[in-house]
């Protein structure tokens, strides 16, 4: 394609997203802004670091808050270590493409069912393993696990994006949440998911940057509130965040509390102060996103993948977009995609429905019988003061978004469904 072909073909994308009154995620992209891989492979982006990612295991034990004389000391190393790890994701889930492409492309969108799996093999970590599934088409909703056995450390969330477009961006709230275990210390965090903005539209050069704020709250109490900008509000380079560390939400209500402060790119270096101000001369290194390259998953040859697994699925669609062939783009994703519209047609004139394999939604509205383990968000929730219902991710409880839902479903990883799995292997 031209570059006056490529202008032309851009403006009139822009005119037709400008025009268009729905969710932009729903919206059919042209084939020369699409990604060659799906979005369902997105959720390898949260383990490329597994010794980060596993590193808080090692921070004392299960007994450390009642017996050790530095319980406070402790909870604190590994809530920094969880938002090190945070941090050291955000890199690929929002840069890469940048990066490897040139600029921000529209992944492929999953169809229902689409599976993503792989594994990350360490000689001292063992085998972490990652399974993604999306089980929701509209909307769109991708739902994963990442766990390892040897250490009993498991992530599982979901992920779903509400996009509308403003005079020069494209502007995305994200719902879902991510919760991490670690079992052996009897302690788990929530995560939420910043919203962000897709800029660079008017110069066909899209990237993304995030805003607002994501939280990580820990069981123990302790509170990491991590808060986004682009280029310009707190240090004028693009990606920065400012991450701080509180006793609890209570004590995050005014900055000034903050035990520790971390700040910087997510993108690039930060530091770690103690206490609130970034100004003192006293700091540690705290991540430098391009001095540690992430690792990349293990994926089965496309040969030994099931037909619902991502890379087989699209591999035809993947090859075209890689040639630069936009009609053979075309024919081959409508191809696919008018599959799956037969395949949901057929289901719904047999009734039958679809069953995801992996994950189940689970309603979170009533609080567990005395005895019942509850799912760890409603204790988690409670900590951070933040809703529990399926809205935007990071709502405050008694915001609009929180009195105005009343859907309190969320997705949940069932481990006994890949334990007895015979079909798909990592």
């Amino acid at each position: 394609m031209s570059s006056h072909s490529h202008s032309s073909s851009w403006t009139s994308f822009l005119k037709s997203i400008a025009s268009y009154n729905g969710d932009l995620s729903s919206l059919t992209a042209p084939p020369f802004i699409l990604s060659p891989t799906s979005l369902v492979e997105y959720s390898q982006f949260w383990g490329e670091h597994p010794d980060l990612l596993i590193a808080p295991n090692f921070i004392g034990d299960k007994d450390s808050y009642e017996n050790a004389a530095n319980a406070d000391e402790i909870a604190q190393d590994r809530i920094i270590a969880v938002t090190k790890w945070f941090i050291s994701t955000l890199r690929s889930q929002y840069c890469s493409r940048n990066e490897s492409l040139g600029s921000e492309k529209k992944p492929l969108n999953p169809f229902l069912g689409e599976l993503f799996v792989g594994k990350w093999g360490d000689e001292k970590l063992g085998e972490t393993v990652l399974l993604s599934e999306q089980v929701s088409h509209h909307p769109p909703v991708t739902a994963y696990a990442i766990f390892n056995d040897k250490n009993n450390v498991e992530l599982q969330g979901y992920n779903g994006i509400r996009a509308s477009i403003s005079t020069t961006s494209i502007n995305v709230k994200q719902y879902g949440h991510a919760i991490l275990k670690f079992k052996n210390l009897n302690e788990e965090f929530l995560i939420t998911l910043p919203p962000l903005h897709i800029e660079g539209l008017l110069v066909a050069s899209p990237f993304v940057e995030l805003e607002g704020k994501s939280i990580i709250q820990s069981s123990s109490g302790y509170i990491s509130v991590v808060e986004f900008s682009g280029r310009g509000y707190f240090s004028g380079k693009k990606n920065s965040y400012k991450a701080r560390i509180f006793k609890d939400k209570a004590a995050s209500s005014n900055k000034e509390n903050a035990l520790f402060t971390i700040s910087g790119q997510w993108s690039g270096k930060s530091q770690i102060y103690q206490g609130s101000s970034t100004s003192s001369k006293e700091f540690s290194e705290f991540y430098d996103a391009n001095a540690i390259e992430p690792i990349h998953l293990t994926v089965k040859d496309i040969s030994q993948q099931n037909n619902l697994e991502s890379r087989k699925a699209w591999k035809k669609v993947a090859d075209a977009i890689k040639l630069g062939n936009y009609d053979l783009i075309h024919r081959e994703k409508s191809e696919l995609e008018q599959e799956q519209r037969e395949l949901r047609k057929k289901e719904t004139e047999s009734g039958i429905k679809w069953e995801t394999r992996f994950f189940e939604e689970r309603d979170l509205e009533d609080l567990p019988e005395a005895g019942k383990k509850s799912d760890p968000l409603i204790g988690l929730s409670n900590l951070a003061n933040l809703s529990r219902k399926n809205v935007v991710s990071g709502t405050i409880r008694g915001d609009k978004e929180d009195k105005t839902s009343s859907s309190y479903i969320h997705w949940r990883f069932v481990r006994e469904n890949w334990d007895k799995e015979s079909e798909i292997v990592v």
